[in-house]
């Protein structure tokens, strides 16, 4: 029978089918192909042995949260408490679409930021509309909803973002566990412990432990994909990395306001990232 895998506790799988959900084990020759199955994974289940026999073909997958299958990322991204960090925005976007998943972007905490903060906020909000990304304030919950319908939606972000939060005001029903953030560290403490599945009004979305350290496995130039404003410019050379190269269009761009300088600061501090781990690879 066939189903799809909506919580992963240890190595018990609870796998949904069109009848009942079943507590599954994964037959061992999947663990050991370093295939591991992860929430979202469309599976063959024997129903008599309660075992997971096949992982069918996936459209898409992530490491962290490690989930497949997946139409939307919802990056979820505190503007205050924890402060915004336009870094891990970047970096999630990065990874995301380097996943082929599509990301949304969804701030929250807007109540909490002073006058001009907003003000601020709304001139970034309009940029990443503007080079193509979906972007919502959490109170936008309507307008969310017609997107996210009849898709399966995995949820992105550090700990203390207000993932939790966002899916109890999705459905007050299920009254996930929320915490305050640590004020001398600033960031949230983990409440969410393990990848599972909620369906909301026909939404299926996976809810995700908070982290804050993501890995670029990728190449600079794969990475420079994951750039849309970057591609309406053509450098000199046309294998400039944007770098160290001194004719380059895009530092222009960036000197001249039509670049957003955090994303080109971000880019930079990327391409050392990526350049640190071949070191490290070929040591």
């Amino acid at each position: 029978m066939n189903g799809i895998i909506v919580k992963i506790i240890s190595n018990q799988y609870t796998v949904k089918t069109a009848k009942e959900s079943y507590v599954c084990t994964a037959r061992g020759k999947l663990r050991l192909a370093k295939n591991s199955p992860v929430v979202g994974d469309k599976v063959v289940i024997d129903t008599q042995t309660k075992q997971i026999t096949d992982i069918l073909p996936r459209s898409n997958k992530l490491n962290r949260p490690p989930v497949a299958n997946i139409d939307y990322a919802l990056i979820v991204t505190s503007l205050k408490e924890p402060n915004l960090s336009l870094h891990l925005l970047d970096k999630n976007l990065t990874v995301v679409t380097y996943n082929k998943v599509t990301p949304i972007i969804l701030l929250t905490k807007l109540d909490l930021c002073k006058e001009t903060e907003q003000k601020r906020i709304a001139k970034i909000k309009k940029y990443y509309e503007q080079i193509g990304y979906q972007v919502f304030y959490n109170t936008e919950l309507g307008s969310l909803k017609k997107i996210l319908k009849n898709k399966v939606v995995t949820l992105i972000g550090q700990s203390g973002a207000g993932k939790s939060s966002f899916l109890n005001k999705l459905n007050p029903e299920l009254n996930l566990k929320t915490s305050p953030i640590s004020q001398a560290l600033n960031r949230g403490v983990h409440t969410t412990r393990h990848v599972e599945i909620y369906d909301i009004e026909g939404i299926l979305v996976m809810d995700t432990p908070g982290f804050s350290a993501l890995n670029l496995n990728m190449s600079v130039e794969e990475m420079q994909e994951t750039f849309p404003e970057f591609k309406k410019y053509v450098c000199k050379y046309q294998d400039c990395k944007h770098y160290l190269e001194k004719a380059c269009m895009i530092k222009d761009k960036v000197k001249e306001g039509k670049i957003l300088k955090s994303r080109y600061t971000n880019y930079v501090s990327f391409v050392e990232e990526i350049y640190a781990n071949s070191r490290k690879l070929h040591k």
